[in-house]
């Protein structure tokens, strides 16, 4: 018989609840409606990532302007690129290195220092590098004392030295990928699993999303919270049931789901559900015990509107064109 996770009640049907209406939130800006876009007080006042991972705004920044720029640049240099952006995932600073360079940055920046060079300006001025998003594995591994100089260490031994870009060319899976990228210092398992998926959107990478999956730290809290007991299934199980199930429990508790212009939740999407379904319990069930209590970023309207590009290989163009 195949194992099931044992849900625990209420709390797993708002696993589904938040998707059905964090996505028709998404929905209802993009078609241009006044807000608030929902009912939910929480959902109102909190800010919440996007269900699908692709659509928020620096995945989308990356997207279309890392993994499919105006000017394309050779698949070692675009797998760099896209490693190097995501480390930092702070658009404005890889704005200022192009500023710096004249262009975006190459393995040839790389090995003369002027990569180096530039973010060293940056940083002596005063400069934000990383984004506050995440905390990024911030130790001496190099010996250069500052974090930014630490990575370009890593970038160069990395791609110049360890042929990091030949490993994920060729690599025969996302697993693959992932454990090409884990086994450098500074990257552990939720920064090697982004940026293999950030690698999988680009035109060098085309594998499944559902073929691998990590549970990141929020996701493994989520888990915790949604079931009572996981029955034996592994964090990466665990996602992927939720995957296979998920057009089963929307129509069972009655949720409207259309997913992403059609496309079906993923199980990068999925993990990252039980990171925002944890922030959402914070407040609907504070009796849950977790290392995280509150609730920080309040929600503020963005008012620059995004022009939503996902991978030409997603084949979703129109749908997103007509939308």
């Amino acid at each position: 018989m195949t194992r099931t996770p044992i849900p625990r009640p209420g709390v797993y049907e708002t696993y589904w609840y938040f998707a059905a209406e964090r996505q028709a939130i998404f929905e209802r800006r993009l078609a241009g409606q006044p807000g608030p876009w929902t009912d939910d007080p929480i959902l109102q006042e909190f800010k919440f990532c996007n269900v699908f991972r692709a659509t928020d705004r620096v995945s989308q920044y990356m997207i279309r302007t890392v993994c499919y720029p105006e000017t394309p640049v050779a698949p070692a240099d675009a797998v760099f690129q896209i490693v190097a952006f995501r480390t930092f995932s702070w658009p404005p600073t890889w704005e200022a290195i192009k500023k710096a360079l004249g262009r975006y940055p190459t393995l040839d920046d790389l090995a003369d220092g002027s990569f180096e060079r530039a973010l060293t300006l940056l940083h002596a001025t005063g400069t934000k590098l990383y984004t506050g998003a995440f905390i990024l594995c911030a130790n001496d591994a190099f010996g250069r004392g500052l974090k930014y100089l630490n990575h370009v260490e890593l970038f160069r031994y990395m791609f110049l030295k360890d042929g990091a870009s030949q490993r994920i060319l060729s690599a025969s899976g996302l697993s693959e990928v992932f454990d090409v990228l884990r086994r450098y210092p500074l990257f552990g398992d939720f920064m090697a699993y982004q940026t293999a998926i950030d690698l999988n959107y680009s035109p060098y990478v085309n594998f499944s999303e559902n073929e691998f999956t990590k549970a990141g730290p929020g996701a493994l809290r989520g888990i915790q919270k949604v079931f009572v007991s996981t029955n034996g299934l592994s964090p990466s199980e665990i996602i992927m049931w939720m995957v296979e199930n998920q057009a089963k429990e929307f129509e069972r508790l009655g949720l409207v789901f259309d997913g992403l212009w059609g496309r079906r939740l993923h199980a990068i999407d999925a993990q990252g559900l039980f990171c925002e379904t944890d922030k959402y319990c914070r407040l609907a069930f504070p009796e849950l015990a977790s290392q995280r209590k509150r609730m920080k970023a309040k929600f503020f309207e963005t008012p620059k509107r995004i022009d939503f590009f996902l991978p030409p290989k997603w084949e979703l163009e129109e749908r997103v064109r007509s939308s």
